[in-house]
Order: structure tokens, then sequence, then C-alpha cells
């Protein structure tokens, strides 16, 4: 109706015109166009807001059809923020006039923000506490996470060191709601959790730039259910599982009828859909993420347990889950309802080995060893929450670059939200954040956070005494030595001891022993490294040894390094490096260099320049080669 409506608008509005004087004719027909045709016109997309305030300011009629809660402010939202809409209700009434200033306010101040982190915080990694302006800002949070995403899908490859700060802005914004969503999920009854819900937390605090929600992941698992419901109906069209509405839950009594299920649930999620077990790649953190287990189709025991305990609960068989040691495991139970049960009364089900279920005595030689009763015993959601946040710590732990730190952070924040007086876990975060603040270029705040853990694990466990000392003792020297550092330091290629430094900033290298590409953000004239990493590393036995100038550079693994000028050179086929901290350094990529931003050409001001003409030098040396 509309779209015809605003067909016929278009053929009225010259007719109209022709007879109007030509001063008013504009005008004229627009204001005696019925109010549908009218909103048809103003929604077309064709005009912006301010053209929208203009025109509802012309004459009271078309104010009527630009009412702040009408079509025309809606649709003026929609456009210029569509992924704002699905936290909207059909049946809510909004200002759409309103929302659209208080997002367009909330966006101006986050860009305000992000604009001034490079300067604020370009010496050292983000504060805890450096996130307080976000925090402080009046309006709806979602509108400052929706500007950040804005910000993070600019195009092109400039704004590097603006989403370098947006995504950081993002996580930890993103992060603090879903541990407090965590926290108080861990609050209710044993009753009403749900295993599936609490998974999802883990993914999304470990992911939480990904757009993951329950309510998609569990939409994706009700599609598995019909596909079961599908097969089951080929086998027993009168089966009772058949009959459940979606949100019911009963439980199906007859083993028989249990059986019946869990062999049609084989079938799909291994059979039909392909899910195994990951044993290629066992170890990798994307077997614990829900989200993942389903696009992957694999997993490691835990995770696709819980994936077999959620469709068959569904589907009306009361599987649990036990905390089997080495390999989490389901049980199915076979005994009488309200007879006295023992560990031989149930089927133990390896959602890992394709449903195969397993006596008492094959439990064990699935690990190898003899167990006790007590851990064939069922477990409630934290300790299932537990495993897998430890499973994810032990990963954190495995790795040895720096982009693990993130996961090893992400899975002690998870696992002392559950525990908080763990003090091994206390020390361990203890010793992560040490770690990140002595080193040059780290937070301040993590220095003086990793006094508060330290005070905290004395007070539960005076034991630590000498291992806590220790920490006390090297994080006050490091505030002691920070409180010395004045200014920043100034590297000019002009300068006479720098004279050997044949390289810059921005240039794209390659590591000719290790073959490795890399981007140089940093530099100094000989080696600045402590004597036992020069012993560590075998610099001794490189030609030039330390006396020669080092390179900081940013590796496309991920990796930071510090490489000797002699085992670098250009990469005479430049790209584009991938690494989480480009942006901290560069605010632009050109295609054959990367342009350092404000604070990195403040510390290496003649760079620059040396780039381009560096850049000009190979290009002409390789037109030169190829002409020849």
């Amino acid at each position: 109706m509309a779209a015809a409506a605003g067909d016929s608008a278009m053929e009225v509005v010259p007719a109209l015109a022709e007879e109007a004087a030509p001063e008013v004719a504009g005008l004229s027909c627009l204001v005696h166009l019925p109010g549908e045709v009218l909103e048809y016109i103003l929604c077309s997309g064709s005009l912006t807001a301010l053209d929208i305030g203009r025109v509802s300011s012309t004459c009271r009629r078309l104010r009527e059809v630009c009412q702040s809660s009408g079509k025309v402010w809606k649709e003026q939202f929609r456009v210029r923020w569509p992924s704002l809409m699905k936290h909207y209700s059909p049946t809510d009434y909004v200002n759409w006039l309103e929302e659209y200033k208080v997002r367009q306010k909330a966006g101006l101040e986050a860009r305000k923000i992000v604009a001034s982190f490079s300067k604020r915080f370009f010496s050292e990694h983000v504060p805890c506490n450096g996130f307080s302006d976000i925090e402080n800002l009046e309006g709806p949070e979602i509108f400052f996470e929706d500007e950040l995403v804005c910000i993070l899908n600019m195009e092109g490859r400039k704004a590097l060191t603006w989403k370098y700060y947006a995504k950081k802005i993002l996580y930890y914004l993103r992060q603090q709601k879903i541990l407090n969503n965590l926290k108080a999920f861990l609050q209710q009854p044993d009753d009403y959790e749900s295993y599936l819900e609490g998974a999802v937390y883990i993914d999304q605090y470990c992911n939480p730039l990904s757009d993951i929600s329950l309510r998609d992941i569990q939409a994706q698992i009700d599609s598995i259910v019909e596909l079961v419901c599908k097969t089951l109906r080929g086998v027993n069209s009168r089966h009772p599982s058949l009959a459940f509405k979606a949100g019911e839950s009963p439980m199906i009594m007859e083993i028989e009828l249990q059986s019946q299920v869990l062999d049609a649930m084989n079938y799909v999620l291994y059979d039909q859909l392909k899910f195994k077990g990951n044993r290629m790649d066992y170890y990798n953190a994307l077997n614990l993420y829900m989200h993942q287990v389903l696009i992957r189709r694999t997993g490691i025991p835990i995770s696709m347990s819980l994936l077999y305990l959620t469709i068959a609960r569904q589907l009306g068989v009361p599987l649990e889950p036990v905390n089997f040691p080495s390999h989490f495991l389901l049980r199915w139970c076979q005994g009488a309802e309200g007879t006295t049960l023992d560990i031989f009364d149930y089927i133990y089900i390896d959602a890992f080995g394709k449903g195969k279920q397993l006596t008492v005595k094959e439990c064990e030689y699935l690990i190898g060893q003899h167990v006790t009763a007590a851990l064939y015993g069922v477990v409630n959601v934290k300790k299932v929450l537990q495993r897998m946040v430890g499973n994810l710590l032990s990963l954190g732990k495995r790795e040895g670059i720096d982009q693990s730190y993130q996961l090893l952070r992400d899975s002690l924040d998870l696992y002392l939200a559950m525990y908080p007086d763990q003090v091994q876990l206390l020390l361990l975060q203890a010793r992560l954040y040490f770690h990140l603040g002595i080193w040059p270029e780290k937070s301040f705040c993590l220095v003086l956070k990793v006094l508060d853990i330290l005070q905290h694990i004395q007070t539960l466990d005076p034991g630590q005494h000498g291992a806590v000392g220790y920490l006390v003792q090297h994080t006050l020297e490091h505030i002691e030595r920070k409180k010395e550092e004045v200014g920043v330091e100034v590297k000019l290629r002009s300068d006479e001891k720098h004279r050997d430094v044949c390289y810059s900033i921005g240039l794209i290298m390659k590591h000719k022993r290790y073959g490795y590409n890399c981007v140089i953000y940093g530099w100094d004239p000989t080696c600045m490294m402590g004597h036992e990493w020069i012993r560590n590393m075998n610099v001794h036995s490189l030609p030039h040894g330390h006396h020669q100038p080092f390179y900081n550079v940013l590796v496309e693994d991920g990796s930071c390094r510090y490489a000797a000028q002699e085992n670098l050179e250009y990469n005479v086929e430049p790209l584009e490096i991938s690494h989480p901290d480009v942006g901290r350094y560069f605010s632009e990529f050109t295609g054959t260099h990367y342009i350092p931003n404000a604070e990195l050409e403040l510390r290496y001001p003649e760079d620059l320049e040396f780039v381009y003409e560096t850049v000009q030098n190979i290009y002409s040396a390789k037109k030169e080669s190829i002409d020849g």
C-alpha cells in the first residue's frame, strides 16, 4: 500500500506543480498530499536529518508529519544506526527524535575520548582506570558501544590509531558487563541454572568483540533438535518428545523411549552433521567456545558434552554431567525411580567419542586408571564452568608469546569471579600484572593493582609471605624508577651516535634467518637489553654482536620482537602487517609503508622523511631492474 501510494505521489507532484503559482508550487504540492505519501517521500533515504529538521520547521502540516515518535525520525535513526534497531520492541513508544539526539551526542563524546587516548596512554598500556571517562558518560551504554563499532568498521587503511583504542575500550566495556552478568548468574539456585547459559558467558567474555548471544546459540541448537525429531518421527511417530512445545522440558521416564532419543541424536550429530571430537587440534581454545563448536562442529569432551546434554534435555532425556578426570562424561540413569542408586546403575556417555555408551569399567579403560566412586558423581553448573575455565587457564599458561597473555588474563578473571579467594591464582594474577607492569611502556596502574592483589593474598594466606615480599619489593622499586622518569626520549637520525641506523620506523622488513615479515616501530643505536637476554638470545654469535642497531618490530604472527640490524632486510614486496598493536604506533598504511601517529613521530621526528626517501629509492631501483 505504501509503495503504491508512493508511486502515485511521484506522478502527482509534477501535475500539481504545473497548476500552482511558481513561488508556491513546491510547498503547495507537498502539504496537500496524504500523510502516508508524505511519510513515504520523507523516508525515501535521500534526505538527511538536517533536511528533515528544515522540512519540519516549514509549516504545521509538515511538522505534524515529522513528529518525534513517527516513521520519519524512526527511519532517520534506522538508516544512521541500523544495528541499534534490534534493541527496540515494535510495541514500545519511542521518541525517535530524542533518541537520535542522544545517540548523536554519545557518538561525538565517544569519538572525543577515543581521540584523546593515544596522547594519554601511548607510553603505557591503557590502565585499569583509563576507561572511567566512558563509564561516567551520560546516556545508554549501548550507544557508546555502537559508536565504537562504527569506528572499528571504518573502511580503508586509515584511522588505525582510532581503531586500536576503540577496540580496547569496547573490549573493556563488554567484558565488565559480561562479568557482572556471570556473577549474578552464579548466585542463582541450582534449580534455575543452565549449563549452556554459563558456557555462553565464558564464550562471550573471551570473545567480547564477537556477536555471541545465548538466543542465537539456542536457535542453532533448536535447529539440531528439529533434525533429531525428524529422525525420531521415522522410528516412532507417536514418541512423546515430538509433542513437546518450545520452551518446555518435561522428562520421559521410560528407558526405551529415552534410548530412541539418544539413538536419533547420535545419528543426526555424528553421521548427518559430522560433529566430532577434535583429536588433531585438541589444545585449541576454540574447542571450548560454544559458538565455535557449532560453527566448526568439533570440540573437546566438556564442550561436546554440554551440547549433547542440552539437546537431550530438550527432548526429555535427563542426562547429567560427570566431572570425570581427564575426560568429561555424561551419565544416564538405568535404575528404578525411588531406589538407592550407585555408580553401576548408570550408563556413561562419551559425547567426544560419538555418543558411545560406557560401563564403569570401560570409563576406567578410557583414561587408563582406576578412580573412586566419588568421581562418577554429578556436578552442578559452577563446577562445570570451573572445569571449562580451568582448561582455558591451562592453555593460557602453555602459550609462550605475548598474544597468549590475553587468554591467561581472561581465564584468571573468570576463575576468580567464581572463586575470589584462591590464593595460588591470585598470586599468579599478581605475577602476571607484575610482568606487564615492570616492562618498558607498561601501565603504572597495573603496578598499583599488583600491590592490592598482594595485600589480599597476605591476608588470605600468611604462609605466602616470601613470594609476596619478593613481588612487593620489586614492585616498589619499579614505582621509584617510574618517579625518576622524565620527558620523552627523542631520537634524531642526524645525531652522530645514530649514524649506523640504516632503517626507520614504518618500514616493512623481512627477517633473513627466520623469514617472518614485520614493521619497525622503534630502534636503538645498540642493543639495550640486559646481559641475560643477550646471552640467552646468543647475540654474541652475530658478526657485529650487540654493538649494532637493534629494532623493535611488530611481527605478522602477533608477537613483538627485538631484532639486530644485520638480520633484517627490506621487504621488496611490502604487505600489510596484521598485528593487534599496529594502531598503537601508526595512523595509516599507504600500501608500501606505515605512517607513524603523532605520538610515535614525536619520538622519531626525522624518520618519516627518511621513510619516503627509502621507499622511493627501493621502487626506483626495482623499476630500473625491470626496465633493464
